[in-house]
């Protein structure tokens, strides 16, 4: 019987480079998190027809028949139906409308994105140093307050108006005055996170702030980043098209969706389609765009990993 046991069993040697394999875990928090939006199928499909959307707005004017850079006014084409010579037809003036709208596809595009990431490194930055430093707690928040308290549009008017009109001037604009919300937002998860026992337990060790902020605090705001951030682009674009629908945004030498839609306002009962095309793609941009934000802050969202 003994030696039939020694057959079964014997004893494992002591090993500290198996043991410490054993425990090793090849989790990575951005390795789950695509792992976790790839799961939501409609959010993996809009997310490319974003894309989609995206690309073929630089295809769309490399295969079109008309140069924008070169369009001719012909008023003896004005309002033609599209058709196989005017794919999407001819405005007022007899200029194609196809690389019309798909380059005003990416100036709306373009101005979306670099507001968007100015509006997150600036609200994360102030956010993270209202919620942290106790002694800007009372002066940023009067500021919030008061800019706050003035709706955007006033500000945007008075800055066309008394500044100009341009792509830079609205981009700088929307950013100066777009942060508010991710500020806010950062700033009440910071205070949260602020006086746990592990950043109490690191300050005392002596860790600087910059490096509690970045590796301690900063990972639990990641969700609510990325919400803003992807809400920040339908919001710039939708607020681009109601200033230049008003009169008040992008200059006229630069063309944006919102310039198309103003200009397609007095005309578009006789002919639907100045209005149908670009109206089309603002619909789609900004739809996919806030459904794969919220399915990747939920996806980024730690609580939500395993």
């Amino acid at each position: 019987m003994g030696k039939k046991n020694d057959e079964l069993f014997r004893f494992v040697e002591y090993s500290a480079e198996a043991a410490e394999r054993t425990g090793y875990s090849d989790y990575s928090y951005w390795k789950s998190v695509f792992q976790n939006f790839m799961k939501k199928k409609s959010a993996v499909v809009m997310a490319l027809i974003f894309f989609a959307l995206v690309i073929f707005s630089f295809v769309a004017l490399a295969i079109g028949k008309y140069d924008y850079g070169t369009l001719l006014t012909d008023s003896s084409l004005a309002f033609k139906s599209p058709n196989g010579e005017f794919w999407f037809g001819t405005d007022n003036l007899g200029r194609d409308y196809w690389c019309q709208v798909w380059f005003a596809a990416q100036t709306s595009i373009k101005l979306a994105l670099i507001v968007a990431v100015g509006e997150c490194v600036l609200g994360v930055t102030i956010g993270c140093l209202w919620g942290y430093v106790r002694q800007l707690d009372r002066l940023l928040t009067e500021l919030y307050n008061i800019i706050n308290n003035i709706p955007m549009i006033i500000y945007m008017t008075l800055i066309s108006l008394m500044v100009g009109q341009s792509f830079f001037i609205m981009s700088v604009a929307m950013i100066c005055f777009g942060w508010l919300t991710m500020a806010r937002n950062v700033r009440n998860l910071v205070l949260m996170y602020r006086d746990r026992e592990y950043n109490l337990a690191s300050r005392c060790l002596g860790t600087p702030v910059w490096r509690v902020l970045v590796k301690n605090i900063l990972p639990y705001l990641v969700s609510i980043v990325i919400l803003r951030l992807a809400l920040s682009i339908p919001s710039t674009i939708a607020l681009e098209s109601t200033l230049s629908y008003l009169g008040l945004g992008l200059g006229i030498d630069t063309p944006s969706l919102g310039i198309l839609l103003r200009n397609a306002r007095n005309y578009f009962l006789d002919y639907p389609y100045l209005l149908i095309f670009p109206a089309a793609i603002v619909s789609l941009i900004t739809i996919t765009f806030y459904l794969v934000g919220n399915a990747f802050s939920d996806a980024a969202d730690p609580r939500n990993h395993v």
